[in-house]
């Protein structure tokens, strides 16, 4: 009787195996290479932050519910721990909001240049500051938005306000990291932890050191956050960079102002090119 073995690319043991992880890799740069090509995505707007971040009445009816099981357990330590993560997160809710208004005036925006450069809104496809880049692109008829989601045990798909057919999951950190900034021409960074810190700073790393040549605004969000957590100006006092490094950055509280200098330096960037 004859055999019937399995051809390598149907064979799943040997694909999910240590010896093809670097087919594994290629598929993800390839299959989201293509799935770019198909839907005309070119150039993209990214918005980092963390994915604890919930609206702000979702985030005050957390904080009642949280209060009303601490006044009932006093001396129950999980209780007062959950009030106090309660606490933290409704004075982070406002930047929900404030995304949510960014990514939808961006979207706008985008629409509206009939015959100019598109642009989506990317995120990370998690909940959060994430949710609240897509779920703002949502709002707008027509609009569409990228999701370039992760593995990870504690999160289980993209989030709902992604366009399906830009939804994406990867499991290597860094093939998604090279497509969140491969078609970036432009970023904003909301308070966020360490996924963040380390998205934010490989940007500006990549950035001062010439790998990323395109010129690429960069918003951070949020002055008091980060004020308590980055102190870039140390840094160049210090001379472990450049006084104009401090110039990657746009620094603001304001909606107004994240729209106007990403936008204006975008057509700045379209007017050189034209010109070109």
């Amino acid at each position: 009787m004859a055999l019937n073995p399995p051809k390598a690319y149907d064979n799943l043991e040997f694909l999910n195996s240590p010896a093809a992880r670097h087919i594994r890799i290629l598929c993800e740069y390839e299959e989201t290479r293509q799935r770019f090509l198909r839907y005309g995505v070119r150039h993209t707007l990214v918005f980092f932050g963390s994915a604890r971040i919930r609206p702000r009445a979702e985030a005050e009816a957390n904080l009642r519910h949280a209060r009303a099981q601490a006044e009932a357990h006093p001396d129950d330590e999980a209780a007062a721990a959950l009030l106090q993560r309660a606490k933290a997160v409704v004075k982070l809710s406002p930047y929900y909001d404030a995304a949510t208004e960014l990514s939808r005036r961006l979207t706008e925006w985008s629409i509206s240049r009939e015959g100019r450069r598109s642009y989506y809104v990317t995120s990370g496809g998690g909940p959060g500051i994430m949710e609240a880049a897509n779920r703002g692109a949502a709002e707008v008829e027509g609009g569409k938005s990228l999701g370039l989601g992760i593995s990870l045990p504690f999160e289980q798909g993209v989030n709902e306000f992604v366009t399906p057919e830009l939804a994406f999951e990867f499991h290597y950190f860094f093939t998604r990291k090279l497509w969140f900034l491969y078609l970036s021409k432009g970023m904003c960074i909301f308070p966020g932890g360490f996924g963040t810190m380390d998205e934010f700073f490989e940007t500006l790393t990549l950035l001062q050191t010439g790998k990323i040549k395109k010129h690429m605004p960069i918003v951070l969000f949020g002055t008091d956050y980060w004020g308590k957590i980055l102190n870039l100006e140390a840094m160049a006092e210090f001379g472990t960079i450049s006084p104009r490094d401090l110039e990657l950055v746009h620094r603001t509280d304001s909606v107004d102002s994240a729209f106007e200098c990403l936008t204006s330096n975008l057509e700045a960037i379209e007017a050189e090119d034209r010109a070109r």
